[in-house]
Formats: C-alpha cells, sequence, structure tokens
C-alpha cells in the first residue's frame, strides 16, 4: 500500500497538478489582498472600466491561448514537431497581430457604447501585450509537451504577482484604469523571461507556413469547446435574469461562484494537466489506455472529495462567513456544487478525444450538450429558482458520465488495442 501511495505521488500528472495547485493558491493569495486594496481605493466608476477591459482582454485571450498554436504542438509526432514548430511561430505571429489590429479598431466603438472615452487608449494599450506572447509561445508549447508544468506555474505566479503589485502601485498613484492596461503588458515579461530559459528553441529566421492547415485543423476544436463551455458557463445568469427577478439571480450568481469556484479551478488545473499527459503515450494505444485511467483516477481523488467537503459544510460556513442574508441560497449552492462531480471525467475524455486527433467529436458533444443543457434551463425556470439548480445537477449527474463511457469504450475497443499492441 506504501509503495503505491509513494507510487502515485511521484507520477508526473500528479506532480503537475500539484504544481499548479500551489501556484493557483498563491495567485488567490495575492489577488484577495488586491481586492481588499482597491475596494478602499477605485471609485465604482473605476471598477465598471476595469470589469470592461478585463472583459475585452479576457476575450481575445480565448482565441490565442485555447485557439492558438499550442494544443497542436503538444500533440504533434516527433517527426513533424520541427517543422510544425517553425510555422506555429509564424502563424502566431499573424494570429496575434491580427488580434491587436482588431482590438484598436474597436476601441473606438467600445468607448462609444458605454460612452466613456477614458477607455480609447486603455484598450490599446492593453492590446500590446499580445504581441508579446509570439516570443516565447512556441517554448511554452514544447515545455508542457514535455510535461514540465512546474515551469508554466513559477511563471503564472510570477506573472500574477508582477501584475497585482503593479496594479496596487498605479492605482495608489492616481492611474485609474490605466493601471490595468500598463500591468497586462508588464506581466507580459514574465512569461517570456522564464520560457525562453526553460527551453532552447528558437526560430530559424525564414519564414514558413509549410503544413499551417494542421495548426488550424486541429486548434478549432478546442477553441470551439472553449467558447462552447463560456456560453455554458454563461447562458443560466442570462435566462435566470430574463425569468426571475434581480434577486433571484443574484442568490444564484452568489450560489454557483461560491459553491462551484473553487471546483472549477481544481478542474481546470486537471485539463493542463492531463492533455500533455495523455499526449504523451498517444503512439501506443495500451499505454494510452493505462494513462487515461489513471488521468480518471486521480481526477477523482482530487474532486471527489473537495467537492462533497463543501457540499457537506455549506450550511456552517455560508452563514459565517458570508453571512445570513445568503442563507436562501444554501440549497442551490449544494446543488451548484455537486455538479462537479461528473465534470472532470467528461473533461479527461474531452483530451483524449482531441489527443486522437478526434477533436470534432468533442465539438459535436458539446453543441449537442449546449443546446439540451439550454432547452433544459428554459423548461426548469418555468417553475422556481431551486428547479433550474436541480436540473443544472441532473444534466450533469446523467450526461457527463454516458459521454465519457462512449468516449472510453470507442477510444479503446478490445480491435484497436490488439493491433497496438
Amino acid at each position: 500500500m506504501r509503495q503505491k501511495i509513494q507510487s502515485l505521488f511521484s507520477d508526473k500528472l500528479v506532480k503537475n497538478i500539484g504544481w499548479l495547485t500551489a501556484s493557483q493558491l498563491f495567485i488567490r493569495v495575492i489577488r484577495l489582498a488586491s481586492v481588499v486594496v482597491l475596494a478602499r481605493v477605485l471609485t465604482a466608476e473605476d471598477y465598471g472600466l476595469i470589469a470592461i477591459l478585463f472583459t475585452v482582454t479576457d476575450f481575445a485571450n480565448v482565441f490565442i491561448q485555447k485557439g492558438g498554436i499550442a494544443p497542436k504542438l503538444i500533440q504533434a509526432d516527433k517527426a513533424e514537431l520541427s517543422s510544425l514548430a517553425e510555422t506555429a511561430y509564424w502563424t502566431n505571429w499573424i494570429l496575434c497581430c491580427g488580434i491587436f489590429l482588431f482590438q484598436c479598431s474597436m476601441a473606438y466603438p467600445i468607448a462609444l457604447f458605454y460612452q466613456n472615452d477614458k477607455l480609447i487608449l486603455p484598450i490599446i494599450i492593453a492590446g500590446l501585450a499580445y504581441l508579446i506572447n509570439p516570443f516565447y509561445a512556441v517554448q511554452d508549447a514544447l515545455i508542457r509537451r514535455e510535461n514540465r508544468l512546474k515551469v508554466g506555474a513559477i511563471a503564472s505566479a510570477c506573472s500574477a504577482f508582477t501584475q497585482q503589485t503593479t496594479i496596487l502601485l498605479l492605482v495608489v498613484m492616481g492611474f485609474g484604469v490605466w493601471s490595468i492596461a500598463i500591468s497586462l503588458v508588464l506581466s507580459q515579461f514574465c512569461w517570456l523571461t522564464i520560457y525562453r530559459r526553460n527551453h532552447t528553441w528558437v526560430p530559424a529566421g525564414k519564414f514558413t507556413l509549410y503544413q499551417w492547415r494542421k495548426i488550424f485543423d486541429f486548434s478549432k476544436f478546442p477553441l470551439g469547446i472553449e467558447m462552447l463551455n463560456y456560453l455554458r458557463s454563461n447562458i443560466d445568469y442570462l435566462l435566470i435574469g430574463r425569468f426571475f427577478s434581480v434577486e433571484q439571480l443574484g442568490l444564484y450568481f452568489f450560489a454557483f461562484n461560491a459553491g462551484l469556484g473553487i471546483s472549477l479551478t481544481a478542474i481546470n488545473m486537471v485539463s493542463n494537466s492531463v492533455f500533455p499527459y495523455l499526449c504523451e503515450a498517444r503512439e501506443n494505444l495500451t499505454a494510452l489506455k493505462k494513462s487515461y485511467r489513471k488521468s480518471l483516477k486521480v481526477c477523482a481523488m482530487m474532486i471527489f472529495p473537495l467537492v462533497l467537503l463543501q457540499s457537506t459544510l455549506a450550511p456552517f460556513y455560508v452563514p459565517i462567513v458570508f453571512g445570513q442574508k445568503w442563507i436562501p441560497a444554501i440549497p442551490i449552492l449544494i446543488l451548484i456544487c455537486l455538479s462537479a462531480l461528473p465534470r472532470p471525467f467528461a473533461l479527461v475524455s474531452e483530451q483524449l478525444l482531441l489527443t486522437l486527433d478526434r477533436g470534432m467529436a468533442g465539438l459535436k458533444w458539446n453543441i449537442f450538450f449546449t443546446g439540451l443543457f439550454t432547452l433544459s434551463i428554459i423548461a426548469a425556470a418555468q417553475f422556481n429558482i431551486y428547479a433550474v439548480a436541480a436540473v443544472v445537477l441532473a444534466i450533469h449527474l446523467v450526461c457527463l458520465p454516458l459521454f465519457s463511457f462512449f468516449v472510453g469504450k470507442s477510444a479503446f475497443s478490445s480491435k484497436q488495442v490488439s493491433l497496438a499492441s
């Protein structure tokens, strides 16, 4: 038993998740301290402008991080890696420059829509961060391919520290929304420095787009899946706001963030760790099956205790930590929190499909699930907000395990495993 435990904690997947967990805990502490200070210094208008700026940059980052070059480089065969890395370098320059120019072109319309000229220049300056990304993006992907997520965890922590420190200093000096724009650019240099120091890859210098379609055809699937995940994360808010009062929406919003925030952070860390872990074994179907099963086991060991503990203790910690006014949200919080139980298994299955070059299957599933999820929310909204939370739980408990089961069955049929052996 002792040897099994030692073997588990020496596994690459567990080590990577451990580093990412430590990084996220550090980032959360830094952000909490920043929120406390900013709440005392900024005005409501400043907060509104900052929220708009973060919304704009977060949307752009979905295309760079989720639909960018990294997924294909992590999954690529060794024989094609060198040529794909060169193409990825130049492709990423085109992508990032395009997004920067688009954000610049949208700065005035966004400011006009919100009737606030203070947004124009900060939106443009914040876009400069995208032009730093190509200098380290290939190194980032190759480090993840090598399962050295410790490097990324350190870079993430350093970037967060630099960003939050810069924000605090500039806000105290009266820079307002400019503090966010400047901090987004400066924090990029942490990623640049750490990734360049931890990987020796450099571009050959010759412009090439050879096999660019391979990168595009692969990356469009994780990008599409991420966009659908973003839609599902917000569609229930929109529908509840339509069918119920603002107070009811507030209860649901609080329950979702207080109940699922920690679990979703843990699930995202699993996502970042599982894909390179599975890709490492993709050339041997038998080894891949073993890595897939271990990924499911590690996910269960991490997520189940966290979710069950949070759900069980909700009636006790919610009144104490958040106040008596949030007691009506406790049943909603418990239901929403429990919906996290099957999420990691579906996520691991999606990563398996990407590993096997079957991203279209994962995208089709997400389109189907998003449609079913939306219709179920609309039906439940005819009753009350508790019915909505119950439907969210039910649809996750039923659909996600079925998806994971059929993915595993189709990917590791006895015929395929015997051919790979």
